[in-house]
């Protein structure tokens, strides 16, 4: 009984934060749409929504994939600091670009670190311990990425200094995500020998 009780108010607490989570991503296209119609700052064509879109409903797919998939809130916020970097990623590329500006081809660099995390996720399985190791490849993918971004983006805005800060922030975020991957990864592993 003590279970079934949980189990729901483990489920009210989920669903509650799908609502919010969802509410958030309509509100993030929400806001270019209505600045669009005060500002001439704001010039959002459809293919721009289109876009926006595409990565604000993905993100929040994949974290429901990942939430769904199990774990424990170690696995959760993995998944979160995860997707944020991701999305991040992906969001300033687009609307500024890293290495010059968002035209620039050399900013391809980064997506192919969100390849390189990608493909370790889907190898792992999804599995914690195995994420783990796909964030720290991701985040020293990210280094060689500031490496690259450093010698071929010198002297264009945001400038070396920036540049080093942009790219350590995200550094950062996946390792912080291969840390509480490796953390839940712990955490199964003893529950396992304790049942």
């Amino acid at each position: 009984m003590a279970k079934a009780l949980a189990a729901g108010a483990s489920s009210r607490f989920w669903n509650i934060w799908r609502i919010v989570g969802w509410g958030l991503a309509a509100m993030l296209l929400l806001l270019p749409l209505v600045a669009t119609q005060f500002t001439a700052g704001v010039m959002w064509t459809a293919l721009d929504f289109l876009a926006a879109g595409i990565i604000i409903g993905g993100t929040g797919l994949a974290f429901e994939f990942l939430v769904r998939r199990g774990g424990g809130l170690a696995y959760r916020l993995g998944a979160a600091v995860m997707l944020a970097a991701g999305f991040l990623l992906v969001w300033i590329n687009l609307a500024v670009g890293i290495i010059g500006s968002e035209e620039d081809l050399r900013n391809l660099v980064y997506f192919v670190v969100l390849l390189i995390a990608l493909a370790g996720a889907i190898g792992a399985g999804f599995a914690a311990r195995g994420m783990a190791r796909a964030m720290t490849t991701a985040a020293l993918a990210q280094g060689i990425a500031t490496a690259f971004a450093a010698t071929a983006g010198r002297g264009e805005p945001p400038g070396l200094l920036g540049l080093v800060l942009l790219n350590g922030a995200f550094i950062a975020l996946f390792a912080i995500a291969a840390i509480a991957f490796r953390i839940a990864a712990r955490r199964e592993a003893q529950r396992k020998l304790s049942a």
